[in-house]
């Protein structure tokens, strides 16, 4: 029998996750009214707006079951209850880069990554890189620009 795979991730990442599952089934009434509504207007073969409801309907139900199947999975993981020595999921990692400059960056899951605002996903060539490291190791990481290197100068569980 297949294990069923867990999916770490925030608390707030859970939360944003569970506000989108709402919202869309909040949405599913109003996309059922427009099928309503342009099945009234006759000839569904020709009908935009039917195919269109039709559509958006799809992509809903779609999400709703992705997000619940997340949600069903999902591991809560908060940092502040982690410690140790090791870069681990949820980790606040500082790191110098080849010009000594220093990036920070949070481990977080799949759903929470955001790179723009310093969260990688643990999946990612990075994340991968630096599960197990300890401060002062070098971790290179090959991704689609080349190879980078850095260097871990602290390790933060907040």
């Amino acid at each position: 029998m297949a294990t069923v795979e867990k999916m770490p991730m925030l608390q707030e990442g859970y939360d944003r996750l569970t506000a989108d599952l709402k919202r869309l089934k909040v949405e599913r009434p109003t996309i059922v009214d427009a099928i309503e509504e342009a099945r009234a207007h006759g000839d569904l073969s020709e009908n935009a707006e039917y195919h269109a409801a039709k559509e958006r309907q799809g992509q809903v139900e779609a999400t709703i079951s992705d997000i619940e199947d997340k949600l069903s999975r999902a591991q809560i993981i908060d940092p502040k209850d982690l410690s140790g020595d090791k870069i681990v999921f949820g980790a606040t990692v500082t790191l110098m880069d080849e010009d000594d400059k220093p990036v920070t960056y949070q481990i977080v899951g799949q759903t929470e990554a955001d790179a723009k605002t310093g969260r990688i996903s643990y999946n990612s060539p990075l994340g991968r890189a630096l599960i197990g490291r300890k401060v002062a190791e070098d971790v290179e990481v090959t991704v689609p620009s080349g190879d980078r290197y850095y260097l871990v100068s602290k390790i933060e569980f907040i």
